[in-house]
């Protein structure tokens, strides 16, 4: 008998993430030197340099296992979000906070709703345990059409992903229409608010998910330190919840999933206000900057409240751009071919990206 008619039908099915190439790689195989990676909405500044202290501090102490409680960091977020310690449930990367809750909700014949395209790890999670991804395509202007969202759940739905901003659009729903949208779901539905990009959130009407997590039994807010905090290599995220649909995704954790760098560093980010301020500020910029220069050029971009942007450049765009040595995003997995995503970068890297998008049209004409 062949390993493979052992496995579980939904595992065997699922086509794996093909992670980028590192940087060195890609420059060696390609001839080039002194690429910039415009692909994974990686925060161009950095991480913090208390964070970078917090872990140098923190480095001779790694024989030890982490704080299981993730107790310091518990106690400063609760503060923070006024929301009560047992509400809190972190993970390895939000990814892992996705992975509770289809372990805790999902199997063989329940459905989870979400639209597409979003987040990639969506239908990973739901297929792993052998559910049923109904995926509910983005409106005209690239933005999640909440009514067909509604409409598409039924009795067997166990989970609802809202992706806000949604990736990798970096579009986003305002409060009327999510609070219209929260008002009218069933009960018996959970709901997962991932807003891994909230802190980007430029439009003056962002939902307040949180008051959603005080008032509707069954909701969950996934928040992370990737982006903003800098500490994608980290692997650090928490989700709040109700007190019981925690203490469930609790019980599905594995002891020590955090690692204790990834605590310290998290909780030296949060104190540098300053940092996160500067992030933003560049961010901001930067948009402004790529919204005006790509429009100029004839590139189709759309609004983002995300530290990415959606940009229709054309099928070999990605390829041209990555034989000058500026990495982005391809989206034609997402049955985007003719769009990109582009991390802000920094302002030179963001004047190389348009630089290089200029001489690839030059060289057209």
């Amino acid at each position: 008998m062949a390993l493979a008619d052992i496995i579980k039908p939904h595992i065997r099915d699922l086509e794996p993430y093909q992670p980028g190439k590192p940087v060195e790689e890609l420059e060696r195989e390609l001839g080039i030197g002194d690429a910039i990676k415009l692909a994974s909405n990686e925060s161009p500044i950095g991480p913090s340099p208390k964070a970078v202290a917090a872990i140098r501090a923190e480095l001779e102490g790694i024989h030890r296992y982490p704080d299981g409680s993730s107790f310091a960091l518990r106690e400063r977020l609760s503060a923070l979000l006024d929301i009560d310690g047992d509400q809190l449930v972190f993970g390895c990367g939000g990814d892992e906070i996705l992975e509770l809750l289809a372990k805790v909700l999902l199997g063989p014949g329940d459905e989870a709703v979400f639209a597409w395209p979003s987040f990639a790890m969506y239908p990973t999670v739901v297929q792993g345990m052998g559910a049923v991804s109904v995926k509910v395509p983005l409106d005209d202007d690239r933005v999640h059409d909440l009514p067909a969202i509604a409409a598409a759940i039924n009795d067997r739905t166990r989970l609802v992903f809202v992706c806000n901003p949604n990736n990798p659009t970096g579009t986003s729903v305002g409060a009327a229409e999510f609070d219209a949208f929260m008002g009218a779901l069933p009960e018996n539905v959970v709901v997962a608010i991932d807003e891994a990009y909230c802190e980007f959130a430029r439009r003056p009407d962002f939902p307040d998910s949180l008051r959603w997590v005080r008032q509707r039994p069954g909701t969950l807010v996934l928040r992370t330190f990737s982006k903003i905090y800098g500490l994608a290599g980290m692997r650090i995220g928490y989700g709040v919840a109700d007190t019981e649909l925690a203490g469930y995704l609790q019980r599905a954790r594995h002891p020590f999933n955090v690692n204790r760098l990834a605590e310290v560093a998290a909780l030296a980010g949060l104190d540098d206000t300053e940092h996160a301020e500067r992030a933003k500020r560049v961010n901001a910029e930067g948009i402004e900057y790529l919204t005006r220069e790509l429009t100029a050029l004839g590139i189709e971009v759309w609004p983002t409240d995300a530290n990415f942007m959606l940009a229709r450049a054309g099928s070999d765009t990605c390829q041209e751009l990555l034989k000058e040595g500026v990495i982005v995003r391809p989206l034609a997995g997402f049955g985007m071919p003719e769009h990109i995503r582009i991390s802000i970068g920094l302002p030179e890297e963001n004047e190389r990206l348009v630089k290089t998008l200029k001489k690839l049209g030059e060289a057209k004409s």
